[in-house]
């Protein structure tokens, strides 16, 4: 009789509320398939960019991956002109990103170092677009702030801002 009251009591308590989702808990585990790619022209270069184009497919970013190559690059098209902040947990190799106007103009050119949890931040909120490249590709290249980025459709704005 007394065990058959503790099952009972037992069974009719509340089950604790689930815990809050740490950051950690939300960001992916692994990396994201190839995307989409876009060739964008970078003075006399040429690069075939993957697309960040949804906000999983900006969080995921290059995380978890390893081997960057020379011609590797991804290009994230921001949902606003902003302030860049990019970060680069879970991501095992240093890389290189450039902060890019909305004309499709280069502002700034970063290294973001490999594991590093702490943001880095445009000095400017005109920012709209981030092109990520394998760490140095800008200076082996000599592309420089203020070099301007196209597509075959034209502008980075013409390509993918509405108007």
């Amino acid at each position: 009789m007394l065990a058959l009251a503790l099952a009972l009591a037992a069974g009719c308590e509340k089950a604790a509320p689930p815990a809050a989702a740490s950051m950690e808990d939300l960001l992916p585990k692994q990396a994201q398939p190839k995307l989409a790619t876009l060739k964008i022209y970078l003075g006399a270069e040429t690069l075939e960019a993957e697309l960040a184009l949804t906000p999983q497919q900006e969080m995921t970013g290059m995380m978890y991956r390893t081997n960057i190559q020379e011609t590797d690059a991804m290009l994230f098209v921001l949902p606003a002109t902003q302030r860049a902040n990019f970060w680069m947990m879970h991501c095992p190799e240093s890389i290189s990103a450039a902060y890019i106007t909305p004309e499709g103009v280069i502002a700034e050119i970063h290294h973001l170092e490999k594991n590093d949890t702490n943001g880095v931040m445009s000095a400017t909120d005109n920012i709209r677009f981030v092109l990520e490249t394998r760490e140095g590709w800008f200076a082996r290249h000599h592309i420089n702030p203020g070099t301007v980025i196209r597509t075959e459709k034209g502008s980075l704005a013409e390509t993918f801002l509405p108007r």
